[in-house]
């Protein structure tokens, strides 16, 4: 059986993870490739210039000059970049940064909710001059660098949150919010054994209707829609990133009956996963 390649930034996951890389030097002056992989850690690319193509969960994205990607442990991506490409690369995990902040926990929730940020250019300037900062500190490794980091690394993301804020309209309340992040952290975790909504809402000491109150207010979807979607995601994940047989892929996802598992993706994606992979890859 072949599975999703994941690319770990520790043997340790309890470890802290952070790299900063820049880009220009990473590449030595030729064009990068990247196949369909996981991270255990979040991925952020800042990029001054540049072109290329970066795809996010089967979502496709134009490189392009002042964008920043932003990936969350476990989302799938594969990504081209020019030799021409500028800017920075950074890796970094929950340990190394929110240290159970409830402030920072909250600040990256809501960063890592969107996975693309195109800035105009003071913006971008502005987020550049701090990565600059964050380099230079992981290079010279001074007293108290880590902290320096850190406080760098919040300014950055703040500065994208008021990015989010320009563009994006709040849904729900501040409560509403950081529920539904939280449901959506124990999905990510937890899909493959827990498919219903009501068990969800046991591990948030919520009832049913609360939950499905605060999704409703804050992305318009049911409970029960979401863990469907989400599994959905993971199935085509599965489907396109390895040459898994269907059967196996249904095991993976926590369905002992193939049967069941192809009726269930055959009504959320309009065809069965072996046509839904064949029109993708020409895979059987």
């Amino acid at each position: 059986m072949q599975d999703i390649p994941v690319r770990k930034g520790n043997a340790n996951s309890n470890e802290s993870i952070f790299a900063i890389k820049n880009v220009k030097k990473m590449l030595g002056g030729k064009p990068m490739t990247q196949s369909l992989h996981r991270h255990d850690f979040f991925f952020l690319l800042a990029l001054e210039q540049g072109t290329g193509f970066h795809e996010i969960d089967f979502v496709p994205y134009d490189v392009c000059a002042h964008s920043i990607f932003f990936i969350r442990p476990g989302q799938v991506h594969q990504l081209t970049l020019n030799a021409e490409c500028t800017g920075y690369l950074l890796n970094f995990n929950a340990n190394s940064y929110v240290a159970h902040d409830r402030v920072r926990i909250e600040l990256l929730r809501k960063i890592s909710s969107l996975n693309f940020y195109q800035l105009d250019t003071t913006s971008f300037k502005k987020s550049l001059s701090i990565l600059d900062a964050i380099f230079q500190e992981f290079t010279n490794k001074d007293d108290g660098y880590q902290e320096v980091i850190n406080a760098n690394l919040s300014i950055l993301l703040t500065e994208l949150s008021r990015n989010i804020g320009k563009d994006h309209k709040d849904s729900g309340t501040s409560y509403s919010q950081e529920r539904l992040q939280e449901f959506l952290e124990l999905l990510e975790t937890h899909c493959i054994t827990c498919k219903r909504a009501a068990q969800y809402a046991e591990m948030m000491n919520l009832s049913l209707y609360q939950l499905n109150a605060i999704t409703k207010s804050t992305v318009g979807k049911t409970c029960s829609e979401l863990i469907n979607e989400h599994i959905i995601l993971e199935a085509k994940r599965y489907l396109l990133a390895t040459s898994n047989q269907v059967s196996s892929i249904a095991y993976d996802l926590g369905y002992d009956d193939t049967s069941y598992f192809i009726r269930f993706f055959k009504k959320h994606m309009k065809c069965s996963p072996k046509v839904f992979r064949h029109k993708f890859l020409g895979k059987s």
